[in-house]
């Protein structure tokens, strides 16, 4: 098997994956109105995902007493799970991105502002558990940007920060991996657009998840 440039590729999920933000972005509007939070705007709300449920609500009202960031995350669960709603579709090759990575031998992660819960929920739904042996997600460690996620996960894959990957489409990724010295890759189409992305010095910064792996092979090849 030809060398590769990193042994493990740790993805976030929501806006690196799954086209998930319209369904964030409702979510929380129904939250908002349910415990008598302001209303906040689509773009605001686009801006804090990628964080953990209380951090993103803390973001969103930061005069807020805690007792109604509690109450809003909440029932931000209620409203994730106990609606019915259509599963958040894969960006285009998204998953066959994945499954090609894998089969060329690559490890693959995933570090999240997703709940346990809704992780394991989303997974189930996309039959992909098998494919990510290793994640994190924000309510059952630091949420991002602390790097405790990342440094969790190296722990249990027994590698060094310079043996893997962050891809993420949000500061909070870039950050947390700028935060443990690991390399990584933005992607623009998420929530947070290209400029962003490049203000933090990612190794690239790519506008299709398909691009990923051209570029890891252009990159053993150098």
């Amino acid at each position: 098997m030809k060398p590769k440039p990193y042994q493990l590729l740790i993805f976030d999920w929501d806006g690196t994956l799954i086209d998930s933000a319209a369904h964030i972005v409702a979510c929380i509007h129904r939250v908002n109105a349910k415990v008598g939070l302001a209303p906040r705007t689509d773009a605001e709300i686009r801006n804090i995902i990628g964080l953990g449920l209380e951090e993103a609500f803390q973001h969103l009202f930061p005069q807020a007493q805690y007792a109604l960031i509690q109450a809003a995350a909440h029932e931000y669960k209620q409203q994730f799970f106990l609606h019915n709603r259509k599963p958040s579709e894969f960006f285009t090759g998204a998953r066959e991105t994945l499954e090609h990575l894998a089969e060329q031998g690559y490890w693959l992660a995933i570090a999240t502002g997703k709940s346990r819960q809704g992780l394991n929920q989303v997974l189930a739904e996309t039959q992909l558990t098998a494919l990510f042996p290793i994640t994190r997600c924000a309510d059952e460690t630091f949420s991002k940007p602390h790097p405790r996620m990342l440094e969790e996960i190296l722990v249990d894959y027994d590698l060094p920060a310079s043996a893997a990957l962050m891809i993420g489409d949000t500061e909070y990724d870039l950050q947390m991996a700028h935060n443990i010295k690991m390399d990584a890759a933005g992607v623009s189409y998420g929530v947070h657009g290209s400029e962003r992305l490049l203000a933090l010095a990612p190794r690239v910064c790519l506008d299709d998840i398909r691009e990923l792996p051209i570029w890891l092979d252009n990159l053993a090849k150098s």
